[in-house]
């Protein structure tokens, strides 16, 4: 069942409610990663009554269900975005946040190997990329 299919709210492993419905909302509107916190401040100026445990709790069922992507940031904060189903990587600027999702042909093929080469199967993983976007990069331009 996609996203789309599912009853808004609703997440795997817990009853559908108010606040979780408004969560799952509001993530679709969304189009960058967020912490938790600056979802619950959004839903709290919105009008949503919710706690900041409740806002947790949902992120956490969501990225445990994988419909949305958890990632970290270099200061170790965690971070949300509902994300496209296939599998994909991140490129993250350090300064913005403004995140790209990436294929990663290379990464896969390299990944396969070295778990091959120590004789593990069934593999999975996560990349995300750290760096400057070219809007924050003095001047505008990247290396090239």
């Amino acid at each position: 069942m996609t996203t789309s299919e599912r009853p808004a709210g609703s997440v795997p492993g817990l009853r559908a409610t108010k606040q979780r419905a408004a969560v799952s909302k509001l993530l679709d509107q969304l189009d960058d990663f967020r912490s938790a916190q600056e979802l619950h401040e959004e839903l709290r100026r919105r009008g949503e009554g919710i706690g900041l445990t409740t806002v947790y709790r949902t992120l956490q069922s969501l990225a445990d269900a994988g419909e949305v992507d958890l990632l970290r940031t270099d200061s170790g904060e965690a971070i949300y975005r509902r994300c496209s189903s296939h599998h994909h990587h991140h490129l993250v600027c350090r300064r913005c946040g403004r995140t790209v999702e990436v294929e990663g042909p290379a990464v896969e093929k390299w990944a396969d190997r070295v778990a091959a080469e120590n004789g593990f199967s069934e593999i999975s993983h996560t990349v995300e990329i750290f760096g400057t976007c070219a809007d924050c990069t003095p001047g505008g331009h990247t290396r090239g």
